[in-house]
C-alpha cells in the first residue's frame, strides 16, 4: 500500500529535485532563514529535521551522512557545530514556516521558513 508516500514533485527529475532539497538545506543553514514558496518550504522542514536530529548525534558516522545529504562541509560544520547544540533538550519541531504575502510576479504562495 502507498499510503503517505506521495511527494511533491515541483515539474523536476528526482536528481533535480534532490539538488533543490540540498540547495534550499544548505541555504537554510547558512542563513537560518530563507524565503520560498510555501509548497518548498513545506517540502524542506522535514528534509531539515531528520538532518538536525542526526547532527544531534554528533558521531563520524552522522556526520558523514549529512555531509552526504547537504553536499556541503561547510554547512555540516555549522549543523554540528552552532545548530544541533541549541536543540539538544528538544524533541523535534526545529524550524517553523511562516506565510507571507503572495508573489507579485505570478501569485504563488511565499513563506519564511527559519530555526525556531
Amino acid at each position: 500500500m502507498r499510503h503517505h508516500s506521495v511527494t511533491r514533485k515541483f515539474g523536476l527529475k528526482k536528481d533535480q529535485r534532490n539538488a533543490l532539497m540540498r540547495s534550499l538545506a544548505r541555504n537554510l543553514i547558512n542563513e537560518n532563514k530563507i524565503s520560498t514558496t510555501l509548497a518548498k518550504a513545506k517540502e524542506l522542514r522535514p528534509y531539515i529535521e531528520k538532518l538536525v536530529t542526526k547532527a544531534k548525534t554528533g558521531t563520524l558516522a552522522s556526520r558523514r551522512l549529512v555531509i552526504s545529504k547537504v553536499g556541503g562541509v561547510k554547512e555540516t560544520k555549522t549543523l554540528f557545530d552552532t545548530i544541533a547544540p541549541k536543540y539538544k533538550e528538544r524533541n523535534g519541531g526545529y524550524t517553523r514556516i511562516i506565510k507571507t504575502t503572495r508573489r507579485a510576479l505570478d501569485a504563488a504562495p511565499m513563506a519564511v521558513i527559519e530555526f525556531v
